[in-house]
């Protein structure tokens, strides 16, 4: 039998309510964790990272002895408690031993239990402070583009796409302006060898050795958007860094039916949940200012029996008084 927390007071309740499942997902918070040994590259591209990620981002400032990728270690335990306790889907580990140098760990969540993980080697970078210009606002929604079929047809890089564009997601909205646009996060790859490219779907389907996957590049621009003479601006690219070349090295892949049921959606309609009406309700509605509003359905007057205040000159026959030449009007003012 699960067990059912129920709310104390209208703040606890309110929290229940934050964390419960929704059609339309919240920002997912990522935690930011080192390992026992962080060299200083890994250091900062965590911390740059961290600064693309903000403000859905936590750091754990103090060092963990955790390990994701042993089958008899305490680590995923841990990794869960913490996701529970910061309402946290997502976990960015770092790592550097001597076998696995420069080691960065994704981590993704799905309600309070690991989900899957990815462990990528950091081989080159290169600073936001390498690029001279503006940075992007904190908290704004990238642009991500991902330039090879091999992120839709080889499982590896799938996850690794799903997982990039989970670590980097935002507020889910409906349409943007072009000046909303103000950075891209553009993920490229090596040149593919041959036998991933001549590779038939079967044998894509089967688990390639890392060291003939191609390296990835995961590249950061500014948007610069300059007069064209038309409506469509023309728009030009800046570095803004960082500037990554990772490759891909340790993977958990998603339990089936765990997949299945994260994926799952409910009956309900996106578009009601978006405006905020939960169960579809007949005649109501949110306008644009966030406004609920309802519409009445009445059925036909009769004016005639309606109720109004009474006046001598409303009475019946009141016509007939003005037709003598201001007599009675006379006779009433004496009276």
């Amino acid at each position: 039998m699960l067990r059912t927390v129920k709310p104390k007071n209208a703040r606890s309740k309110r929290a229940l309510e934050a964390r419960a499942p929704k059609e339309v997902e919240d920002p997912r918070t990522a935690i930011f964790v080192k390992g026992t040994h962080t060299g200083e590259l890994l250091n900062n591209v965590m911390k740059e990272l961290m600064a693309l990620k903000r403000p859905h981002a936590v750091s754990f400032s103090k060092k963990n002895a955790i390990h994701p990728f042993d089958e008899n270690s305490a680590s995923l335990a841990s990794v869960e408690f913490w996701g529970t306790k910061n309402d946290a889907s997502m976990f960015l580990f770092g790592h550097s031993t001597k076998k696995r140098p420069n080691g960065l760990t994704f981590i993704r969540l799905y309600d309070g239990k690991v989900l899957d993980m990815v462990e990528v080697g950091v081989e080159k970078w290169v600073s936001m402070a390498d690029f001279k210009g503006p940075k992007s606002t904190p908290g704004n929604k990238p642009l991500m583009h991902f330039a090879s079929d091999l992120f839709d047809t080889h499982p590896r890089f799938m996850q690794l796409k799903s997982m990039l564009m989970a670590f980097f997601n935002a507020e889910v909205i409906d349409s943007i302006c072009l000046p909303g646009i103000e950075h891209v996060i553009s993920v490229s790859l090596a040149p593919t060898p041959a036998s991933l490219n001549n590779a038939s779907l079967t044998s894509l389907q089967q688990d390639s050795k890392p060291d003939e996957l191609p390296t990835v590049h995961i590249r950061t621009y500014m948007v610069k958007m300059l007069a064209s003479g038309t409506r469509i601006p023309r728009v030009e690219l800046t570095p803004m860094g960082p500037f990554l070349d990772v490759s891909l090295r340790r993977h958990q892949p998603p339990d089936p039916e765990m997949l299945k049921q994260a994926m799952k959606r409910p009956k309900l309609k996106k578009q009601d949940v978006e405006k905020g009406l939960g169960k579809k309700r007949k005649n109501v509605e949110v306008d644009e200012m966030g406004d609920l509003r309802g519409r009445i359905h009445v059925g036909t007057q009769d004016l005639s029996k309606l109720q109004t205040r009474k006046m001598k000159g409303l009475k019946p026959g009141s016509d007939e008084i003005g037709d003598d030449e201001d007599g009675p009007e006379r006779k009433r003012r004496k009276a």
